[in-house]
């Protein structure tokens, strides 16, 4: 019987993604996408070499699965999507012949069970940005969506300065804490259908994936609390950052999410990442 021919292209890509840290390096930037990561952040968050991760890099540009480009002396790095989801259908329809049992049943070809859609917002402290999304979005969507938010690494208690700003924009505080994102892993946890990190730093970590195949996006957003100054630059810092997320969130609300496919409304979400703030 005859060799079928295999896509050159498919097994370079393959052959990139056949080792730990490219592997590893591909997937947090497609955590990160659309955000176009400079090499050292990269360098940084998977703790290798300068040189070493240029070859990954170099690996990876040469597969096509990942683009460069640069601003100053820096270089940035972001997935290229339309590559990528032209492997994922290669290795479902040529490779593996479109089996369904391969293949585990998209958010669409799953009964909602819920009449609410949960929203998980999640950054490393949960003590002020996560805590803004969580507060936007139950006030502006409270009839749609269930607003939670979560840490990587949450610190003990809430930023004061986070908890006085929401409370002088009209929102409720009291359910306002710091929570770790284990809580949400918990087989009694609320199945989710949005999980957003809201910092680079949350995004960075390796994570299980989430069950239930909720959609994901990065809507990183300058971490407020951070910046050391005159109280004054410490207070717009905070907030600036919320109203990153509330025009991003205001998005998301308007979305006619019943009404769009899954890949139109990860693109939807992606799209929003870019959203800035008018200066």
């Amino acid at each position: 019987m005859p060799t079928e021919p295999t896509d050159p292209q498919r097994v370079e890509q393959l052959d990139a993604l056949a080792h730990p840290q490219r592997l590893a390096l591909f997937r947090l930037l497609v955590r990160r996408y659309p955000d176009e990561v400079p090499a050292g952040e990269l360098a940084q968050a998977l703790e290798v070499r300068q040189n070493t991760l240029s070859s990954y890099l170099s690996s990876l540009r040469h597969a096509g699965l990942i683009e460069q480009t640069r601003m100053g002396r820096s270089l940035l790095y972001r997935v290229r999507m339309d590559q990528t989801g032209g492997l994922m259908s290669y290795l479902f329809a040529d490779c593996c012949r479109g089996r369904p049992e391969l293949c585990p049943p998209s958010a669409s070809e799953t009964a909602r069970s819920e009449p609410k859609y949960n929203v998980l917002f999640v950054c490393a402290g949960n003590s002020a940005r996560s805590l803004f999304a969580e507060s936007i979005l139950r006030t502006e969507g409270g009839d749609r969506f269930n607003a939670h938010s979560a840490g990587t690494q949450p610190r003990s208690t809430p930023h004061p300065l986070a908890i006085e700003l929401l409370a002088d924009r009209g929102h409720d505080i009291a359910p306002l804490r710091s929570k770790t994102v284990a809580a949400f892993r918990a087989t009694d946890a609320p199945a989710m259908d949005f999980v957003f990190t809201v910092c680079d730093r949350a995004a960075n970590e390796e994570c299980p994936a989430w069950p239930d195949q909720p959609l994901t996006a990065h809507w990183g957003v300058p971490d407020p609390v951070a910046v050391t100054g005159p109280d004054p630059e410490r207070r717009r810092a905070f907030a600036d950052a919320y109203a990153a997320l509330e025009r991003r969130i205001q998005g998301l609300v308007d979305l006619p999410i019943e009404t769009l496919d899954r890949a139109s409304l990860q693109r939807r979400l992606d799209t929003l990442a870019l959203t800035q703030e008018p200066q």
